[in-house]
This record gives C-alpha cells, sequence and structure tokens, in this order.
C-alpha cells in the first residue's frame, strides 16, 4: 500500500512503547503521508511515568527511525490543538479490546465536538499483540519477568536499569 491521505496523529503516553505500539505506527505509516506519533507530556489517567516525555520520545524515535514518514513529537496540550497544530486530518489510536472500545468512543466524541473536521480512527491490534500494555510490560519487569520479545530493545534495556529485580 503506498503512502497517501495527508497527516495523521498517534497520540499515547507510551510509558512505555511497546513493540504493539511499534506495529500500530508502522501499519499507520503505510497508510498516511505524515505519522505525528503524539506522546503525552503528563498523562492525565496516570499518576506518574515511569520514564519522563524525552525518554518516551527518544525510545520510539529510535524504534522508528527506518520509517521516513513518522516523526515523534512531545505535548501538552489538547489532543485537537495537537492536531491542529500539526495540519493533521485525523487521529489514529488503536484498539486491542473492547474495553479500549468504550474510553475511545467517548474521547473520540469530545475531540468531534472540540473539532469536528478531525476525524478519529481506530487501528484493530495485530493478534499478537492484542494483550499486550505498557501497564503489563511495567508489572512482568516490576517482578523479573522477561519482556525483551514485547518492547523495543532499548526499552527492555532501560526497564531493567530502572526497575531491579525484586
Amino acid at each position: 500500500m503506498s503512502p497517501r491521505n495527508g497527516t495523521v496523529v498517534c497520540p499515547g503516553s507510551y510509558d512505555p512503547v511497546t513493540n504493539g505500539h511499534v506495529d500500530i505506527i508502522t501499519r499507520t505509516s503505510q497508510v498516511f503521508d505524515r505519522v505525528v506519533v503524539g506522546v503525552v507530556n503528563n498523562p492525565v489517567r496516570k499518576q506518574r511515568t515511569l520514564f519522563n516525555a524525552e525518554e518516551r520520545r527518544d525510545f520510539i524515535a529510535a524504534a522508528t527511525a527506518d520509517l521516513p514518514n513518522v516523526e515523534v513529537q512531545i505535548f501538552s496540550t489538547l489532543l485537537v490543538e495537537f492536531a491542529r497544530h500539526n495540519d493533521a486530518k485525523a487521529i489514529l489510536k488503536g484498539l486491542r479490546a473492547i474495553s479500549d472500545f468504550e474510553y475511545e468512543f467517548e474521547m473520540a466524541q469530545l475531540n468531534r465536538k472540540l473539532d469536528p473536521g478531525i476525524e478519529s480512527m481506530y487501528m484493530i491490534a495485530s493478534p499478537h499483540y492484542s494483550f499486550l500494555s505498557s501497564t503489563g510490560v511495567k508489572e512482568m519487569a516490576t517482578f523479573g519477568g522477561e519482556v525483551s520479545d514485547l518492547v523495543p530493545a532499548s526499552v527492555a534495556a532501560a526497564l531493567s536499569e530502572r526497575l531491579p529485580e525484586r
């Protein structure tokens, strides 16, 4: 599939980025001309992040370095403002399960109210990543579980440094 369709924003906390995230970003890069991965500076739904915004941005940039139409930015505004700032026509998020849909449906309606010109789009997780979440990866790493096949190599190394085995 050749790139087309302008700019899309793929927002998230990415704390940390997983191979599931990288899969969604990679697949999105095959559909849109420009993919802006937006790293939320201070996520509202999380008390605090394990990695700061710059670290999370750098992990994603390294994991997507081979995708020339992908760029990574940190943002601290409303998502629709970030999308407008980047001339994005759409916001794209990955969905793993029904529980993801319920939350994302609500957010899509709020974003549509703020800017009806920016579409919300969803990509279904690849089957082998449908169970994968940043929270699950952090929990596994905290208790010494092997996560190297779930995250980019730089993230696995950083997790082992930041979360020494108990």
